[in-house]
């Protein structure tokens, strides 16, 4: 079992309560932290195997991605600046038909590369060939939520719908535990309440919790109004969606009492600031959620609607954007969007043993390098990570306990490699497409 520790770094806990560490020391060993505290706090006869001088750094918990599509790394900037409905349809669905399993590994690699250079250390993921997606993960070092995408109004639902049951009970706490998995139905408008029950009972065989797209657009609320007299909220707390542990991405447009479901229900909300700027999609009533007390985590969306996978970034549009949609500059501080990208992101996927820097966690640590122009004067660390930082100041990445980057080197992929092999299938895809 290796035992590390972390010396000198600034220590931003994110524990309810609890101040910033100015000088601090944190003890590894195995995929646990087993100390937390101020310089001298540990016994200088204690032994280690690595000792990580992490002076002018801050050592903060990793971030937590809620909602992407990973592979979708494939077609970043293939089809930009279109509706969602009309960029599904006519450009996403297409290329996604000819997707084959190795290109869904290998645009899985770039993604678990480009998270963990920007100080992502979970994510949760909805696609297809999701075995291919696990494999990536288990290499990379990641830990992840994953869910088989289902489509309940295509003619494979029902195939698709047993191949879920075989990968979750073949991946769940695979990689030392970093895997776990969900059911994942699309969303109201693809999956009808009939085959949702259907899933909804295989929720019970497997004891595990859904993860669904719900309310992302005007024209799902009025496609779900037309159909069923409901809003999509509604709807799927009367199919008893909500019965299980629900990952809800997006919750774009919401009324008072979808909202006052998903709280009183306990939903995990997956907040994509970005995406929806891009698509249109609108803008999320964030702190509408927050005052009601729900639970809401930051989610990137896939890299062809965003078109990056930097929760950095992702942290500063939620802020940015629920201030000038309220009018009111004090909407989302700084402290409550870093709260959503790390430790109540780790919430919203139901990982217990994630998240606050404290011992018997898991040690998912990122060092950020502070000394940059950006980071001085010092008045305030959590507003600078939040307006300031920027995804190259993450130098170290530490994840269950393991080094998956040292001072910007990635030490699990082959980046050469995958840029290779990312190039050489989207130019295929595409252009098979296009022709």
């Amino acid at each position: 079992m290796m035992k590390i520790m972390i010396r000198g770094a600034a220590v931003l806990t994110m524990e309810q309560g609890s101040a910033l560490i100015p000088d601090g020391e944190i003890i590894i060993e195995g995929q646990y932290i087993t100390h937390v505290g101020p310089a001298g706090s540990v016994s200088p006869e204690q032994n280690f195997d690595r000792v990580i001088d992490a002076r002018g750094m801050l050592a903060m918990p990793g971030f937590v991605n809620c909602h992407t599509h990973a592979s979708m790394t494939l077609l970043r900037g293939y089809a930009d600046d279109l509706p969602l409905m009309e960029w599904l349809q006519k450009k996403i669905w297409p290329v996604e038909e000819r997707l084959e399993p190795e290109d869904i590994y290998w645009g899985a690699m770039l993604s678990c590369l480009e998270m963990i250079r920007s100080g992502t250390t979970t994510f949760a993921d909805m696609y297809f060939h999701m075995d291919e997606v696990a494999r990536a993960v288990e290499k990379a070092g990641m830990r992840a939520s994953l869910s088989q995408g289902l489509i309940g109004l295509s003619p494979g639902a029902g195939e698709a719908l047993s191949n879920s049951r075989r990968f979750i009970r073949e991946w769940h706490g695979q990689a030392e535990g970093r895997i776990t998995t969900m059911l994942g139905p699309h969303a109201p408008y693809t999956c009808p309440p009939d085959f949702l029950a259907r899933v909804l009972d295989m929720a019970d065989e497997l004891k595990v919790g859904i993860h669904i797209h719900i309310a992302e657009t005007r024209a799902e609320i009025e496609e779900i109004q037309q159909k069923y007299g409901k809003t999509p909220v509604a709807l799927m707390e009367q199919v008893g969606l909500f019965n299980f542990p629900v990952l809800a991405a997006h919750c774009v447009h919401l009324t008072d009492e979808d909202i006052r479901i998903l709280v009183a229900r306990g939903a995990g909300i997956a907040h994509n600031p970005e995406s929806n700027m891009k698509l249109a999609s609108g803008i999320a009533p964030v702190t509408r959620l927050l005052a009601a007390g729900a639970l809401v985590g930051l989610g990137t969306d896939g890299a062809a609607s965003n078109n990056n996978l930097d929760m950095m970034e992702e942290m500063r549009s939620a802020a940015l954007l629920q201030k000038v949609a309220t009018m009111d500059p004090m909407a989302l501080p700084a402290q409550d969007a870093l709260a959503m990208a790390t430790v109540n992101g780790a919430r919203v996927l139901g990982l217990k043993d994630v998240g606050p820097l404290k011992p018997g966690n898991k040690a998912d640590i990122i060092l950020v390098n502070l000394d940059r122009p950006h980071f001085y004067p010092r008045h305030n660390l959590m507003a600078h990570l939040v307006y300031a930082a920027r995804a190259s100041d993450v130098e170290t990445v530490i994840i269950d306990g393991r080094l998956v980057m040292e001072n910007r080197e990635i030490l699990t992929l082959d980046e050469e490699r995958i840029y290779y092999e990312v190039q050489k299938r989207a130019e295929k895809l595409v252009g098979a497409v296009r022709s």
